[in-house]
């Protein structure tokens, strides 16, 4: 069984299925692409893996874990999300802060929390970083820390939305990298179809809430027929 199973899941909201029957399975380690035109439902099916969202049927598992009230603390923690919008996500005063914050949350040690903010800027190459105060970085600054906030709680699932939206070429090419070197089960939702093949082996196309195609990105990818007829 997959670190990440979805069967038969759905999801509607005022009475408007958003989510329709749903069902794939993801396994520990692997970096799953999940594309889709505007409104497919990529954000809630996040928010669904997550327990933010309720489904409406079906059953999700994370780690053997259903996703359900009294599970949700031990399957968060197993997790990390990005969000689409960094600012968002930052609110810490300094880079320093936002990357510990969390740590602080889950009463991890002094030292274990400075060396995991150290180590954590080291690996993705921030260390400049580290005093600067939020509100002066740039977008793909911001990008950065957000993914090195996310990092730094060592999750075994990370959870990505849009991860290289509005970033300039140099910032692009430097998640991208970031992404390839992290060693654990990704989850990539993106319009960004050139920088989903360089990431994920494997995508889940989702077209008006179903899932529509599963297979090998690279195959999926060069299907120019496939994705014009999808709007992609």
């Amino acid at each position: 069984m997959g670190i990440i199973n979805c069967k038969n899941v759905s999801f509607s909201y005022e009475k408007s299925k958003v989510i329709d029957n749903i069902s794939f399975e993801i396994e520990k380690s692997e970096n799953v692409g999940i594309i889709g035109a505007n409104g497919s439902g990529k954000t809630t099916l996040f928010k669904l893996l997550l327990g933010l969202e309720n489904t409406t049927e079906g059953i999700i598992k994370i780690d053997n874990l259903e996703v359900k009230k009294g599970n949700l603390n031990e399957i968060r923690s197993k997790m990390g999300y990005l969000f689409q919008d960094s600012d968002n996500q930052l609110f810490m005063n300094t880079v320093e802060d936002e990357i510990s914050f969390a740590l602080y949350n889950y009463d991890i040690e002094e030292n274990e929390i400075k060396n995991r903010v150290d180590y954590t800027l080291e690996k993705l190459d921030i260390k400049e970083l580290k005093d600067r105060k939020i509100i002066n970085l740039s977008g793909g600054e911001k990008k950065l820390v957000a993914i090195a906030s996310i990092i730094a709680m060592k999750p075994e699932i990370l959870l990505l939305d849009e991860p290289t939206n509005a970033l300039d070429p140099k910032y692009r090419r430097i998640i991208i990298k970031i992404l390839n070197d992290i060693n654990c089960t990704k989850i990539i939702a993106s319009h960004d179809l050139d920088m989903i093949s360089k990431t994920c082996s494997r995508v889940i196309f989702i077209h008006k809430g179903k899932v529509i195609k599963i297979g090998n990105s690279k195959e999926v990818l060069s299907d120019e027929e496939f994705l014009r007829k999808y709007d992609l």
